[in-house]
């Protein structure tokens, strides 16, 4: 039976009347456009699709845009609608491939990629092909024909990736060979100057300079937070003492949380994250000695890979924090499903550092855990060794 394309999938997202002007990141991304692959990785919310919607806009390059969802793990499937996406540039591109892909299952991809590949090496104009939500596929095969694209792709075609986690593609090669550009969070963030023009200019919310930097700071320039920030100040007369309030467990900014990243997770992630959400930075150790799970290393490497608010705090990824909104927003689920487990982590925190010999941040975790004879007990050491010196 032959599939139907949907047609919306192939439509590059019309920017709003609220788009910010982002000259900096589209000069990247045209200097990207010499490159092979172009990846856009960033959290949920962090106006990747936008942002290249918006710089489309402005290209004179020929684009494809090709939205993908889960039910795209399917080779010949993902095959169709990549073929078909291009057609819509170039008709000529992968002649009579979609009617193969309809017709028979696909179990050897090379020999259709190496038609499409020498296809596009024949066009005469040079085009971008955009996989949005690159996220969603989880099929190994898929990967692996990117990756052969990738490897095989001629100078007229320059891919673009946009998605919430790194895929499993041979990134470190194409950036050893100059053939990749990266764009991620700390790209894509807003700053002060584009704050403020998109919440004043844009939104007309006319807040104070002091209300800008503490909304930039508080979100660490996560575009969503501040599209979810700026829905509740419209129309408030309490603006500036709303600012100084907005935290991780804001309603909209849980439900968008809850949403769009737990719930995505498998439950032993979810209660990791929780967990580690009382510590203000961490190690794999640390971790481990809170939680209890020995794959502590493993989770925070998932977790640096999938985007998830993680930020290293040194060059060699030993120590990290969470976003702060995000870490409130741990925090605050951690209160309303574990709470009782609160003073157990606490102390078990408190554990970790006085055996490491950090004895502030021992002592204010013991206190954390409503401990009090601990935290004397920590006091009454710590005033011991000053004495000794």
């Amino acid at each position: 039976m032959a599939l139907t394309l949907l047609s919306t999938k192939f439509h590059t997202p019309a920017p709003t009347t609220h788009v910010v002007a982002r000259p900096h990141l589209h000069a990247m991304l045209e200097r990207g456009l010499s490159a092979k692959l172009i990846l856009v990785s960033a959290p949920a919310g962090a106006g990747k699709s936008t942002m290249l919607a918006t710089w489309l806009k402005q290209q004179s390059r020929p684009a494809a845009w090709l939205s993908l969802e889960p039910g795209d793990n399917d080779l010949g499937r993902f095959l169709l609608y990549i073929v078909s996406a291009l057609q819509q540039l170039e008709p000529g591109v992968g002649a009579g491939l979609p009617e193969l892909l309809q017709q028979q299952s696909l179990v050897n991809a090379e020999p259709l990629l190496i038609r499409l590949t020498n296809d596009l090496a024949q066009l005469d104009d040079n085009l971008i092909l955009v996989l949005d939500d690159y996220h969603t596929v989880s099929d190994d095969k898929i990967h692996d024909a990117v990756e052969f694209l990738l490897d095989h792709l001629p100078p007229q075609l320059c891919l673009v990736i946009a998605t919430r986690t790194d895929p499993p593609l041979a990134l470190s090669r194409l950036r050893v060979r100059n053939q990749l550009l990266e764009l991620r969070r700390t790209d894509l963030r807003f700053d002060i100057s584009e704050t403020a023009r998109f919440l004043n200019d844009r939104l007309g919310l006319e807040l104070s300079p002091t209300a800008i930097t503490r909304l930039e700071a508080r979100t660490e320039g996560w575009i969503a937070a501040l599209q979810l920030a700026a829905l509740s100040l419209t129309g408030r007369p309490d603006k500036e003492a709303f600012v100084e309030a907005f935290a991780g467990s804001h309603r909209f900014l849980v439900d968008y949380l809850v949403d769009e990243v737990l719930s995505r997770q498998p439950p032993q992630m979810q209660g990791f994250l929780q967990r580690t959400a009382i510590l203000e930075r961490f190690t794999a150790p640390l971790c481990e000695a809170v939680t209890g799970q020995p794959t502590s290393a493993d989770l925070l490497g998932r977790l640096e890979a999938a985007n998830l608010f993680l930020i290293p705090l040194d060059d060699e990824r030993k120590w990290y924090r969470f976003h702060h909104l995000f870490a409130e927003f741990l925090q605050h689920r951690l209160g309303e499903v574990e709470a009782e487990r609160m003073p157990e982590l606490h102390r078990r925190a408190s554990a970790w550092f006085e055996k490491e010999g950090w004895t502030d941040e021992a002592i204010r975790h013991a206190f954390l855990a409503a401990d009090d004879k601990l935290a004397a007990r920590l006091v009454d050491d710590a005033a011991a060794e000053l004495a000794l010196h």
